[in-house]
């Protein structure tokens, strides 16, 4: 069963958490970045926040840095991102 966003909040993404998962949409398994265009960490406070709203996930720890989180775009967040 795929996921709806019927069972989920209606809540729009700001603009900073839609670029970031906008950049999911061509990357193999959906895997969002770790950095901006400008070579900076995305915010922690835009990663907590899309995967509280079920729109990213972890994906898989990071051994190098275990407190960066690698996520990757969820089906919730690839409809809310059609929306």
């Amino acid at each position: 069963m795929v996921p709806s966003l019927t069972k989920h909040k209606q809540k729009k993404p700001t603009q900073p958490q839609r670029e970031w998962l906008e950049k999911g949409l061509n990357q193999p398994g959906g895997k969002l970045p770790l950095f901006d265009f400008r070579g900076q960490r995305i915010s922690s406070r835009t990663v907590e926040s899309c995967i509280s709203e079920g729109w990213a996930e972890p994906w898989f720890n990071n051994p190098i840095k275990p407190n960066w989180k690698v996520c990757k775009l969820t089906e919730i967040g690839r409809q809310v991102l059609e929306k």
